[in-house]
């Protein structure tokens, strides 16, 4: 599990926030705590709100650029690094077909626990399709496992390039991670990065990898507002 922080929502504070559960990060730098405010979900570390469940347009858009660009292959293999509040996933199925494999990397039991539990409304079942195969794992244990087996690795797992939640994550984003990400491909594969915000030094080292690579913008909010944040498309030649 890695996450990214979230902007504001401007909900109204009338309703008070009560933490549901709280777990530890793996290096032990912090805790991760899920809050609910009415129907209004949030996942906190420190003061950082890292994800909120009105916020979800560019983790959907994130899958449906992905499909899009996959759309005529028939037995799909996906890999989406990150379960957070099952937004990519849910996208992911929507636009996939029946014959489709999709396994979701989640670092966190704790993280698949408040999937299954209290916030199961937002996934909607989801996780109980047969397509969907979820692994407490490393994403990137996962991609190092999975030489030539994925048509696309879906990372939506922090910040960005510039990890802020587990300071492992920065070996997702080097030049060795993005090696090991190109050889998990399949020819014409696509590694999709989500990012709150731009990084070109990211987009030197996909290219130096051999990526053909397009970064596309899209806004927080499913409705257009919100912050741009920035997804990138890196298809293996």
């Amino acid at each position: 599990m890695r996450y990214k922080t979230a902007s504001q929502t401007g909900e109204s504070d009338v309703i008070p926030w009560t933490t549901l559960d709280t777990t530890v990060l793996p290096d032990g730098s912090g805790d991760l705590r899920l809050k609910q405010r009415g129907t209004e979900f949030s996942i906190m570390l420190g003061s950082n709100e890292l994800m909120n469940s009105r916020l979800s347009g560019s983790e959907e858009a994130l899958a449906r650029l992905v499909c899009d660009r996959l759309a005529g292959r028939k037995r799909p293999n996906i890999l989406i690094g990150g379960l957070g509040m099952g937004f990519t996933l849910r996208a992911a199925l929507a636009h996939l077909p029946a014959e489709a494999q999709v396994e979701v990397a989640e670092l966190l039991p704790a993280v698949v626990a408040w999937a299954r539990g209290p916030m199961a409304a937002l996934f909607a079942g989801c996780l109980d399709d047969a397509r969907v195969r979820v692994n407490v794992t490393d994403v990137a244990a996962a991609i190092a496992n999975g030489k030539g087996r994925h048509d696309a690795i879906l990372l939506d797992v922090d910040n960005g390039p510039e990890g802020l939640t587990v300071a492992g994550n920065d070996q997702l984003y080097g030049a060795a991670g993005l090696h090991a990400a190109k050889a998990a491909l399949r020819p014409g594969g696509i590694l999709a990065v989500w990012s709150s915000g731009p990084d070109h030094g990211f987009t030197r080292r996909l290219r130096q990898a051999g990526f053909t690579t397009e970064e596309v913008t899209a806004r927080a909010r499913r409705t257009g507002g919100g912050a741009r944040h920035v997804i990138w498309l890196a298809t293996r030649p």
